[in-house]
């Protein structure tokens, strides 16, 4: 039974770890609170076929940016929705 159980948690963990969205080493070289933007140079995002380059995301919450200044080192995650691309989480990189 237990390695039964072991086995169901580690195929859901699986599940979980493909479910959420890989993240992206970037720079932050702009912040717009009021249009709720961040302009990021990043590495290549696999997952939206990007190579790297510098680009305005749109940003899924705008509190994102409150903690977040030019010059900074983040990491990312980003999807395409709406006919853009949008930063779903943000933090700051040690």
């Amino acid at each position: 039974m237990h390695k039964l159980l072991s086995g169901a948690a580690a195929v859901l963990l699986s599940i979980a770890a493909l479910a959420q969205p890989a993240t992206v080493d970037g720079e932050v070289t702009r912040v717009d609170k009021a249009g709720a933007r961040v302009t990021l140079k990043h590495a290549g995002i696999r997952s939206l076929d990007m190579p790297p380059m510098t680009l305005a995301f749109r940003v899924a919450d705008p509190k994102m940016l409150e903690n977040v200044n030019v010059g900074d080192k983040v990491r990312f995650a980003a999807e395409k929705a709406g006919g853009g691309y949008t930063v779903t989480a943000l933090v700051k990189a040690n």
